[in-house]
């Protein structure tokens, strides 16, 4: 496979992998405090919201659709490659997706190593 095929994969990686951890973030916002809910209604009224979030529902169709992006892009280039690189830029994008989308504080601490990741990657890339 060419390079350019291989790094398409490596961004689908990222970005569908991205949108899962944002969609699981805001489910799990939405429903609240699971170990309060457990302690307060039971185990079962947690599966239950869990299971009725479509949130949560997507986010994990989107995980899996992640996984399959990366089996997928581990047929077409080698581990050494598309491993580190997918783990890590989906790093980076998550933390931007925190900050823009979430509206999560980011402190100085992960902005700094996701710019070291993002070099990192930009190593292995040449």
């Amino acid at each position: 496979m060419s390079k350019l095929q291989v790094w398409g994969a490596i961004v689908a990686i990222v970005i569908v992998s991205t949108t899962g951890d944002l969609l699981l973030s805001r489910a799990m916002k939405q429903i609240g405090d699971l170990g309060e809910l457990r302690h307060d209604r039971g185990l079962f009224t947690v599966v239950g919201r869990v299971l009725r979030s479509p949130s949560f529902l997507l986010g994990i169709f989107t995980m899996a659709l992640g996984f399959f992006s990366l089996l997928t892009g581990l047929s077409w280039g080698d581990l050494s490659l598309i491993g580190p690189a997918s783990a890590s830029l989906t790093f980076v994008a998550n933390a931007i997706a925190a900050k823009l989308l979430l509206h999560e504080h980011v402190d100085h601490r992960r902005w700094t190593a996701a710019l070291l990741v993002a070099g990192g990657v930009a190593l292995m890339a040449f």
